[in-house]
């Protein structure tokens, strides 16, 4: 006898819980305009990140860490007017929270407010819990970010797999127990052995969200520009592109351009 599952119809930190309770795997993937955040949310994804990975794919820098705040609430402000039934998660960008708490408290009220995101989420363990635990006092949920952390690659001058040593692997243990400890709601964990995803994930009662951290995370999430193969010169061993958009972009593009040149557009159905 088959069992009605009620659809969810608004995505919350409480049903991020219970789907790990009930081990249901989260979907999660970045947007940064309307556009395609109205693409994702209709597709029913549970969890949209505006990520400070706009830096890179948006503006073209080499590093997430030239985005500012105002950048992040612009593109926040963006993606929650697409938005039904996801949970937005809003990326604090570097330099706004790092070593101040209450400028740390600033920036996610200003995301908050201005962007009316539902939530924040910042890089780091134990470096960064007074600023978590700041932000939490106002109220705001924070989702934490451990393993690769991209805003510190100067620090670790590559973007290679992250605590594969033993003790770093201990410390990201540790510092994982902590977030969740202080209210964390959730934790990306990136570019980390899957062996210790697995570790990690069983050992917190908040959902663990993998990103190149193995299959036993409670969640996925990549780049919603790399899985659609928009952009094309990044081949982590995580990514999967499930679809080739560049090259059918750049062929429509193409053929608009002959029809024009060749006088072929508009056509004369295409006239008023």
């Amino acid at each position: 006898m088959s069992i009605h599952k009620k659809e969810i119809k608004k995505i919350t930190t409480h049903v991020l819980h219970a789907m790990k309770l009930r081990g249901e795997k989260i979907s999660m993937l970045t947007a940064y305009d309307y556009s395609m955040a109205k693409i994702l949310d209709a597709a029913k994804i549970d969890v949209i990140l505006v990520g400070d990975s706009a830096s890179n794919v948006m503006a073209g820098h080499e590093t997430t860490l030239p985005i500012t705040l105002d950048q992040m609430i612009y593109h926040a402000q963006s993606v929650i007017r697409a938005i039904d039934r996801a949970l937005v998660v809003v990326d604090l960008p570097f330099g706004s929270y790092q070593g101040n708490p209450m400028k740390a408290l600033d920036s996610a009220i200003r995301i908050m407010k201005e962007a009316e995101a539902h939530s924040i989420k910042l890089e780091g363990g134990a470096e960064v819990v007074e600023s978590i635990q700041r932000i939490l006092s106002a109220g705001v949920p924070v989702m934490g970010h451990l393993g690769l952390t991209p805003q510190s690659i100067y620090k670790f001058g590559t973007y290679s797999v992250r605590a594969k040593e033993e003790a770093e692997a201990a410390k990201l243990i540790e510092d994982a127990k902590l977030l969740q400890e202080v209210g964390c709601f959730a934790l990306v964990l990136e570019k980390i052995p899957a062996k210790l995803g697995k570790i990690v994930s069983e050992e917190l009662d908040i959902p663990t969200i993998g990103i190149g951290a193995g299959p036993d995370t409670d969640g996925q999430v990549l780049v919603t520009h790399d899985l659609l193969g928009i952009t094309k010169d990044f081949h982590p061993r995580f990514l999967r592109r499930y679809a080739e958009l560049f090259q059918v972009i750049q062929g429509a593009v193409e053929n608009y351009i002959k029809d024009v040149k060749d006088r072929e557009f508009p056509n004369e159905k295409e006239l008023y």
